[in-house]
This record gives C-alpha cells, structure tokens and sequence, in this order.
C-alpha cells in the first residue's frame, strides 16, 4: 500500500491540473521573474480555497516538484480525503492554528525552506471575503525574509476566481483565471517589519489587472 501512495498523489496531482486548466484555463503570466529553478516563496491574495492549487497547478514540473503550500492542518486534515490530498499531493507544510496548540509553524516554515523547498504562503492569514483589496499582513513573511534573506520573495496574484466560482456557486463561470508572478521583494537593510510588509503588499497589490491596466 506504501508502495502506491506515491504513484497515486501522481495521478491524482495531473488530475487536478487538468481539472484546473479545463475549468478555469488557468495561466502564468510571468511578469518580473523568470519561472528558473531557484528557491523562491511564493506569496499571494487569498480570496478563495481554490488559489493555492491554481499557483501550485501552472508551475513548471521542475518548480513544482520543490514547491510546498503552507496550509492550515484543521483544513487540510479534516477528511481522508484532504488529508491525502493536502500531504501527499501538494507536500503541504501543515500548521495547526488551534490556539490550545504550540505549534511553532515557523519552525516548520524554516525547517522546508533549509530543505531546499520553495513556499507558497498567504500572508493575509485568512481569506479576504470583504471589499479591502489585501488584508494586513501578518508578520511571517518578514520573519522568513530575515531569517533566509537569500530567498526570493515573489507576490503572486490570483484573478478571477472568485468571479469564476462565487461563493455558494456550483457551476463555475467562463472566464480565464490569471496567475501573474512579479519581481521579487528582499528587506531592506534596517528596513522595519512594518514598512516591509507595507511594501510586500504593495508589490502584490501593483500586480491586480485592475491596477496594472
């Protein structure tokens, strides 16, 4: 059974991405970096639980392979289901966000970057289902970027979807979901948490077509 696993999370990973393709016609736009094997964490909005599997799905197989979602464990564990999927398909980092729980995730975040992963994170922590553009940024993208300043910190935005799939929605609507990938942001020497996190997300909001047009 061990012995299956592995080909399984195969099968059912080139399942998702045709899944993801032919419903959503999912597409990279490399706008400021090359899609290059090199470490990167990958940081994006979060409007949907749909994003990360859009990020992970138009990745090269080489960045693929080496790419790890950081994801919630209640979500991701919480069914046989997902909790193959999560661990065994997309190699999750999983955190356990019950507050009863000392779960040390950046000890786990640092730990899957030391092993040579890439990282695709939400920095806004939950899902922004209000008007605001981005959500405050919770401190753990600047506390990666000072602690491994040698990875690159690519904003990753992901359009559509929730225009695709609307909240209580079953059939999804005809449109083309955008995965755009911009210059990468490092702190700055003595630059601050805040006034880092305020650029981070400014980077990954410059990157909204909205904006761009």
């Amino acid at each position: 059974m061990k012995i299956l696993r592995p080909l399984a999370a195969r099968i059912v990973g080139h399942c998702i991405r045709l899944f993801a393709r032919g419903i959503t016609a999912v597409r990279a736009d490399w706008q400021g970096i090359e899609p290059i094997p090199r470490q990167r964490v990958y940081y994006s909005n979060h409007t949907s639980n749909a994003d990360m599997p859009m990020i992970w799905s138009v990745l090269p197989p080489a960045l693929r392979r080496t790419v790890r979602p950081v994801a919630a464990a209640d979500y991701w564990l919480k069914n046989p289901l997902r909790a193959f999927i999560g661990p065994e398909v997309f190699n999750c980092v999983l955190i356990d966000r019950r507050p009863e729980v000392d779960d040390k995730p950046m000890d786990k975040i640092l730990e899957a970057l030391d092993e040579g992963a890439s990282l695709i994170i939400f920095p806004e922590g939950n899902r922004n289902m209000g008007d605001d553009l981005l959500l405050p940024f919770k401190a753990g993208l600047y506390n990666m970027g000072l602690a491994r300043p040698d990875v690159d910190l690519v904003p990753t935005w992901v359009a559509n979807l929730n225009t695709i799939m609307p909240k209580g929605e079953v059939i999804p609507l005809p449109l083309i979901c955008t995965v755009t990938f911009g210059a990468p942001v490092h702190i700055a020497d003595g630059e601050g948490k805040d006034a880092f996190l305020a650029r981070a997300a400014k980077a990954l909001s410059d990157l909204r077509p909205e904006d761009r047009a």
